[in-house]
């Protein structure tokens, strides 16, 4: 079994090469896994992971288990938390950008493309008009609202010394980023 603090890893190309031997799981949220996800992958989001472990520890005994997110962070997360209680798991080095890159095929639910954006997407558009409502309310309102500004550039840096993402957390909470 590997180190829970470091979970194996694979390329797209190996996964490729061989989808039989894989149980994929992505764990991004029902919204970016409606815009395409990896063939036969079935989404258990981050969230979710540890209410459904007694699922994904039957899964892990039949076939390798294969954790699949945006770029890698999210699924590298989640299979350090089901080796925490013994569910051996491999995270797709770059996620469905990396399988996508490289021209393999993506699948969409039988109801078609949504039009939800990438949790990244989200993010950035929420930041951005955060940032220009402190910005313009500090010129216009009071010096104080230039604060809120400053916030979400903390958050930015705090995001990416640890590797989380807070907005995105509370963004996968709303309606059209959660399962139907």
């Amino acid at each position: 079994m590997s180190n829970p603090s470091t979970p194996a890893v694979l390329d797209a190309g190996q996964v490729h090469d061989r989808p039989e031997d894989f149980t994929v799981v992505d764990v991004r949220t029902p919204g970016e896994y409606a815009s395409g996800h990896l063939p036969g992958a079935v989404n258990v989001p981050l969230d979710r992971i540890a209410q459904s472990l007694p699922e994904l520890r039957q899964s892990a005994e039949d076939r390798t288990l294969l954790l699949v997110c945006a770029s890698g962070a999210r699924s590298q997360r989640a299979a350090r938390t089901l080796a925490s209680h013994g569910v051996t798991a491999t995270s797709l080095t770059g996620g469905t950008s990396s399988w996508s890159a490289r021209g393999y095929g993506l699948d969409y639910p039988a109801e078609g493309r949504r039009s939800v954006w990438a949790m990244e997407r989200q993010v950035r558009l929420t930041a951005g008009s955060l940032v220009l409502i402190g910005l313009t309310l500090g010129l216009l309102v009071h010096p104080a609202f230039q604060l809120l500004a400053a916030g979400i550039g903390a958050g930015f840096v705090f995001s990416a010394l640890t590797d989380t993402c807070g907005m995105a957390l509370v963004l996968g909470l709303l309606p059209f980023n959660r399962r139907r």
